[in-house]
């Protein structure tokens, strides 16, 4: 992951309008916009992640690293990251949520959250605060 302050708010890091529009046809042929309540959806989504969490379950560390170029996993993996995103998508749309601006957003708030210099190497949790610190955000 790049430093997100680096990056400015003229540079789409992430345009998805084709696939939110091919995604909305692709509803609207079939007469399902009724259904894709942000609930559903979300529970749709929900849902693949656990697909693809099951793809993953029990692997062993070293296999999960490749398990997208494995002949094995490899379609199931793309196939349920797909879909993953593929309600990402659609629900971020029905939202009128712009992805672009919110990953700009939260990567400049990930920034201030995880300043390098103070989190190089760590996995704690940024709400577990270090001796001495109070820990409010």
């Amino acid at each position: 992951m790049t430093d997100a302050s680096n990056s400015t708010s003229n540079t789409a890091l992430v345009d998805l309008s084709q696939l939110a529009a091919q995604l909305e046809q692709f509803a609207d042929e079939r007469d399902w916009a009724q259904f894709h309540s942000p609930k559903n959806l979300v529970m749709a989504l929900t849902g693949e992640v656990g697909e693809l969490n099951e793809i993953f379950q029990w692997m062993p560390e070293e296999a999960s690293k490749a398990a997208g170029r494995d002949p094995q996993t490899a379609r199931a993996v793309q196939d349920e990251i797909a879909d993953v995103l593929l309600y990402l998508v659609r629900l971020s749309s029905v939202l009128g949520v712009d992805l672009n601006a919110a990953v700009q957003q939260k990567l400049k708030a990930n920034a201030l959250r995880y300043p390098a210099n103070k989190v190089r190497g760590s996995s704690k949790k940024h709400s577990r605060p270090e001796a001495g610190e109070s820990g409010k955000d």
